[in-house]
């Protein structure tokens, strides 16, 4: 009984197929509408794991996209170039705003990542699962860097293993978006969407 609980939630060690090798899960486009209606001060947007464009094409038709990039080359006709996020190679400053659906895996290091490189008071928003909230190496992370505004999602949005979403028509995960904002210290607010 516990196993099929475990597959309808896509967990690692219990679903049937394996996890895509980069951790790649597109992102419903909905979840980056429900964001600027949130968030309508996001500008010059770098998505620094833009797939195949799911987010990317939402601030691009917002007239806000400003940079799209990847580690792997999806064919999204916009993405600027491959580039590692989490690379060494990655130095500098954005004076734009950050937003992405990363490499769940990776998640913590895109938020250690991300406010290295933000400056004045730009934003991070990456849409995680609520089980992000979890662990103690991230109770360190949300310490250092309080999340300023957690929206969560209070009706499912799915992310599709290799952006196939005909095949993954609902979500058992609950997902929100956790939004940084540079030299926040104060306490999070919770709110919900959609």
């Amino acid at each position: 009984m516990n196993d099929k609980i475990y597959k309808c939630i896509g967990a690692s060690n219990h679903a049937k197929s394996k996890r895509q090798p980069y951790d790649y899960y597109a992102t419903e486009p909905k979840a980056a509408k429900l964001l600027l209606l949130a968030e309508p001060d996001l500008d010059m947007i770098w998505e620094c794991a833009c797939g195949e464009g799911h987010l990317a094409d939402i601030f691009f038709d917002a007239r806000k996209l400003a940079l799209a990039t990847d580690l792997i080359d999806r064919g999204y006709p916009l993405m600027n170039k491959t580039l590692d996020f989490l690379s060494d190679d990655n130095k500098g400053y954005w004076h734009g705003d950050i937003v992405s659906n990363p490499p769940y895996k990776y998640a913590q290091q895109f938020v250690e990542k991300a406010m290295s490189l933000l400056r004045g008071n730009r934003k991070l928003c990456l849409f995680l699962k609520l089980t992000f909230l979890e662990g103690k190496a991230r109770k360190e992370m949300f310490a250092k860097y309080p999340p300023k505004t957690i929206y969560v999602c209070s009706s499912r949005i799915p992310c599709a293993k290799n952006g196939k979403f005909q095949k993954h028509q609902a979500s058992a995960v609950a997902y929100a978006w956790f939004v940084w904002q540079k030299d926040f210290d104060g306490c999070p607010s919770v709110k919900w969407i959609n």
